[in-house]
């Protein structure tokens, strides 16, 4: 038998980093800075990159005019999938098996963290008992609930005024 050659850590290397430094922060992205910096030479440097955390996408959102943050369609559909499998009294793993996917990904989607596929989700309204068409009518009416809402917490009913009740939104 052929003797393999002993593999030994480069002093230095991103293996003993990682070891001192367990707790360390995530890697920050570079991001373009576009104020102009005076340059001791009386020129301006137009695109110096400053080193920045991303702002996370539910602080880029759109507030209504109360301040409440709209809902996003993934988080209505999640907690109305999460509703109807609850009623049914299943089980993560039960429905999820059902519908050909794992219990950690349908538990991604009911808490909206995982926007499905329109083939994901009609599974889902397969595995539970419904159509794609019922569940999407559900999630627009919620939508269209929620957008209606005014800074006072009540139904604006003005909002529907020459607007047909019957529409359905699907997301794309």
């Amino acid at each position: 038998m052929a003797d393999f050659p002993t593999l030994r850590a480069i002093s230095g290397g991103h293996d003993q980093a990682a070891r001192q430094s367990p707790a360390a922060e995530p890697p920050s992205v570079p991001v373009p800075d576009r104020t102009p910096v005076s340059i001791p030479d009386g020129s301006e440097d137009r695109a110096r990159p400053e080193l920045v955390r991303p702002t996370p996408v539910r602080a880029l959102r759109p507030a209504r005019p109360g301040g409440a943050a709209e809902p996003l369609w993934r988080e209505v559909l999640g907690r109305r999938l999460r509703e109807r499998r609850l009623d049914l009294g299943e089980t993560l793993a039960r429905t999820a098996g059902r519908a050909g996917i794992s219990p950690q990904y349908l538990s991604e989607i009911e808490r909206g963290r995982k926007e499905p596929s329109s083939e994901m989700i009609a599974a889902l309204t397969g595995a539970l008992g419904t159509t794609l068409g019922e569940l999407a009518a559900t999630v627009a009416d919620d939508l269209q609930r929620a957008t209606r809402l005014t800074s006072f917490g009540r139904p604006d009913d003005t909002a529907s005024v020459g607007r047909p009740t019957d529409t359905m939104l699907l997301a794309a």
